[in-house]
């Protein structure tokens, strides 16, 4: 009888011990789920912004002869003709216009 030091577990300690194990099952089960969904977490993403619609009557534009004329001025301000040019053209724009200087 001298090894037999203590007797062996009671009610107790079985129940301790079995706390002990369920305890460490659900730590362990809790980190491999919270491990296995932490990557497929995506973050929230801004609301998108609403198209930009078109605008409803396109920018007035100069027609014709005065579309040319723009163009012509805008060429003898920048030196790319010379006056002698530049009223030649413009005689020639105008007279297809139907105008006179």
């Amino acid at each position: 009888m001298m090894g037999w030091y203590g007797g062996g577990m009671n009610g107790f300690g079985w129940l301790g011990m079995g706390l002990f194990w369920l305890v460490l099952l659900g730590v362990i089960v809790w980190l491999v789920v919270r491990l296995a969904t932490s990557g497929a977490r995506v973050p929230p993403q801004p609301p998108a912004a609403p198209p930009v619609a078109p605008p409803a009557v396109p920018p007035a534009r100069p027609s014709g002869t005065a579309a040319a004329l723009e163009i012509l001025d805008r060429r003898l301000a920048q030196g790319e003709i010379d006056v002698e040019t530049y009223r030649a053209t413009r005689d020639a724009l105008m007279e297809g216009r139907g105008e006179s200087r």
